[in-house]
């Protein structure tokens, strides 16, 4: 296992890219053993931020009235543990993140209901926008032209300059606070997108 996982780092270390922070398909860096294999690799890596993916059902059920399901409730418990985990270690994670429940899904109405109804912290949402559905791989059901249209809309872009929320990766966020002395209670939304999912 602490093989495999070196191995992924190392090919990312390759590619001369920036890491920004880590996460796996379907969440698997929150089992044990891989998450425990991140963390004997973080420092040579310069891992410094993890997503955990924990989302407030009472935001979720203000904006549209979707309930939780029996896996989000068990990934939210089991996240809530590993988190702990990550930041005895000194990783930084996100307090909240948002588009499981949603996932393929993020509209611009979804949005903007997210704008008005932030929790205070570092909140991630992640997205899967594509110009058209109609590519190889594309996941059954994922709206993704319609994840797109939102995320390149000028007013949303507004209502996210109006509400106050800096907007950024988790590296923004992390530079601000060093440059600002930002408190754990400021907010921002992380409007980037992770790699395709199967459906």
């Amino acid at each position: 296992m602490l093989a495999e996982v070196r191995a992924q780092f190392e090919a990312f270390r390759a590619t001369g890219l920036t890491l920004d922070h880590v996460n796996a398909h379907k969440h698997f860096h929150l089992h044990p053993s891989i998450l425990s294999a991140i963390l004997a690799v973080a420092a040579e890596f310069g891992v410094s931020h993890v997503r955990m993916p924990l989302e407030s059902w009472a935001i979720l059920s203000r904006i549209d009235g979707a309930p939780p399901g029996p896996a989000a409730a068990a990934l939210n418990s089991w996240g809530r543990f590993q988190r702990a985990r990550l930041r005895r270690a000194g990783i930084a994670t996100p307090d909240q993140v948002f588009g499981l429940a949603w996932s393929g899904a993020v509209t611009y109405a979804r949005l903007r209901g997210l704008i008005a109804n932030l929790l205070v912290g570092v909140i991630e949402v992640y997205t899967h926008p594509a110009v058209s559905s109609g590519f190889a791989g594309a996941a059954a059901g994922y709206r993704y032209e319609e994840e797109l249209a939102a995320l390149i809309s000028t007013e949303l872009r507004r209502q996210i300059v109006a509400a106050g929320i800096a907007s950024g990766g988790f590296a923004d966020a992390a530079r601000r606070r060093e440059a600002s002395g930002w408190p754990l209670a400021s907010t921002v939304l992380n409007d980037s997108s992770q790699p395709l999912e199967g459906g």
